[in-house]
């Protein structure tokens, strides 16, 4: 582990000269300097102090970063049917976040399952076609370039009223499909 690194790291994101943070933990800016080119090591004690002032616990500072996962490719992509059509995940295991982005792709006349209640809302664009969103006795249309959005506090589901298959970017929060 790279102490100095990492106490360099936390001194800059918070935007803290050397000087200013020696100063804060009655330190020299020569010795922050040390640590910060690990050609000193602090104790206990003055390690503490110093994540004191970073606002960054010992636990914190010593636990393991693990890259996140930003990018996702087709590889990551997991299909399977919904309704007439098909659901595909864009972002793996997203039901651990607050939000769930799938495609729905419907063919000609195909309707997504049906939506039953839930706690959250939904949004929606549409990549290709024409849809029908239909809310218990009402529906709404939408075309390509148009967007939809819904509380999740009824019945609903898509239908693809135009003449070609239909693709639908759809948002879920919480994560629920």
């Amino acid at each position: 582990m790279d102490i100095g690194q990492k106490i360099r790291a936390c001194r800059l994101q918070l935007g803290l000269t050397q000087e200013d943070l020696a100063s804060r933990c009655d330190l020299t800016k020569g010795y922050i300097s040390q640590l910060e080119n690990d050609v000193s090591s602090p104790s206990i004690s003055t390690l503490e102090d110093i994540l004191n002032v970073l606002g960054v616990s010992l636990p914190q500072f010593f636990a393991e970063q693990k890259e996140e996962k930003i990018v996702f490719t087709s590889e990551d992509l997991v299909t399977s049917s919904h309704g007439d059509g098909a659901i595909t995940w864009l972002v793996p295991n997203s039901q651990k976040n607050d939000m769930e982005p799938v495609l729905l792709t419907l063919p000609v006349n195909g309707s997504s399952d049906i939506r039953y209640p839930f706690e959250g809302q939904e949004f929606g664009y549409v990549l290709d076609g024409r849809i029908m969103i239909i809310v218990q006795d009402f529906a709404y249309k939408a075309k390509k370039g148009e967007s939809f959005y819904l509380l999740g506090d009824k019945e609903h589901k898509i239908v693809n009223v135009g003449s070609k298959e239909a693709k639908i970017l759809w948002v879920a929060t919480p994560s629920n499909f």
